[in-house]
């Protein structure tokens, strides 16, 4: 009885076997039989090439001989200027902390803060009373002397008349000039307290030393002030001219020190943080004598006039200096240049509606513009946009030339803009795929 019931558990589940083969035959039957019918309604009402947003034709995956549709800039030949880019830090030419010489109370102050002055003009004005009075007492004693010399030299005279007649001994004339001598000398130490007396007098009017700007007055009138005391009565910089150190890595520097060595001036742009705007040009004037052998950098000066006052003390500054330029080379657009496993290349328009890929080599660079040191010619036509659908020999078709190139181009080797030359690439290509 129980050899019986396996058996009919065995043939049961065997049977529910053959059903579910039986209705998967079925089902795959039933896709077999329609498909021909699918496939040839959907190659009926989509062709290989499918219109875009813009309302144009372009190729599916299928190998479509539609014409791709494509930008295309012109290859020129021009001057190509090689910059250096670095951030510098605009530097007075002359800060002067201004203290006073001599003690007193502050009675007067003639700036204004933040103004414009010139060298000798008054700033500020200590008591001078107390430093008057010094002098009188020294013209004084000078006039006591001088008369005391005048007398001994009076008598001097005398004394020389009687010696000479043999009415006194030769040690009273000698005593006599000798006292003559010291009066001089006494009369000297006087001259000198007198002119000392002068000077701190004068030292009690403060004037610029420099000319420049002033900053923020740091004492005010009625504080007693100490002869050359630790706080300043104001701090002058000099902004006419104006300089700007910034460094350059030691990778960079055979040509400029080429140049510079050969008595080159070498033009400096200072642009502001966001590198948008130019805020002055001035000239190369100093290097280092040695490089930072833990930056790898060395140091450089360049002087502005900055008369427009454009420039400011310790502002940050983007410096582009001019290391040389290329004269009469072929120019192509960055965003036309391709890089494959042989090296880079350009799409050049073969004709008027074919393309043909053409190995390239590359030189300097600004992100923008790209040398080509081979491989192109001015008067050629590179591809911009569309490059990603393109093959060598293909059918295209010019949707609209851009501008030319541009006709000064920058080259930045330290911190240049060329990160921001990929994301420009990178939309042309996504606008070529709309």
């Amino acid at each position: 009885m129980v050899d019986h019931s396996m058996q009919s558990s065995v043939s049961h589940k065997s049977r529910r076997w053959l059903v579910g083969l039986l209705v998967l035959l079925i089902v795959l039957g039933l896709c077999w039989w329609l498909w021909p019918s699918a496939a040839k309604k959907a190659a009926t009402d989509q062709p290989a090439g499918h219109a875009g947003r813009s309302g144009m034709m372009r190729p599916g995956f299928g190998g479509s001989t539609q014409p791709v549709p494509v930008r295309v800039s012109e290859v020129k030949q021009g001057d190509f200027p090689i910059y250096y880019k670095a951030l510098g830090t605009v530097t007075a030419l002359n800060t002067i902390n201004v203290r006073s010489r001599v003690a007193g109370e502050l009675v007067k102050v003639y700036f204004k803060e933040g103004q414009m002055v010139k060298a000798g003009e008054l700033l500020a004005e200590i008591d001078p009373r107390s430093y008057q009075n010094a002098l009188l007492q020294a013209e004084g004693t000078l006039l006591q002397n001088q008369a005391q010399l005048k007398n001994a030299q009076v008598d001097v005279q005398r004394y020389r008349g009687l010696y000479a007649e043999d009415s006194i001994a030769k040690q009273t004339l000698d005593t006599a000039e000798a006292l003559v001598s010291q009066y001089q000398g006494t009369v000297k130490t006087n001259q000198a307290a007198v002119n000392d007396a002068k000077l701190n007098l004068e030292f009690t009017k403060i004037r610029a030393p420099i000319s420049g700007r002033v900053g923020l007055r740091q004492l005010d009138v009625g504080n007693l002030v100490a002869a050359n005391d630790a706080t300043a009565l104001v701090v002058i910089t000099q902004t006419e001219p104006i300089v700007v150190s910034f460094t350059l890595p030691e990778t960079n520097l055979a040509l400029v020190l080429e140049r510079y060595r050969s008595g080159a001036k070498m033009p400096v742009q200072a642009w502001n943080r966001g590198d948008t705007q130019e805020l002055a040009v001035g000239v190369l004037s100093s290097i280092d004598n040695q490089i930072d052998i833990t930056t790898g950098t060395l140091k450089f000066k360049a002087l502005f006039e900055n008369r427009d006052q454009a420039l400011f003390p310790n502002q940050f500054v983007n410096v582009r200096l001019l290391a040389d330029t290329l004269k009469n080379v072929v120019l192509a657009p960055t965003a036309a240049i391709q890089y494959g496993t042989n090296g880079s290349f350009v799409y050049a328009m073969d004709g008027d509606n074919k393309v043909k890929i053409r190995s390239i080599k590359v030189g300097a660079t600004d992100g923008d513009v790209t040398v080509i040191e081979d491989g192109l010619k001015p008067g050629d036509r590179v591809v911009l946009e569309g490059t990603d659908r393109l093959r060598d020999g293909g059918a295209v078709e010019v949707v609209n030339d851009t501008a030319e190139v541009p006709a000064t181009p920058v080259q930045h080797l330290q911190g240049g803009p060329e990160a921001d030359a990929a994301p420009v690439a990178d939309k042309t290509k996504s606008k070529a795929r709309e």
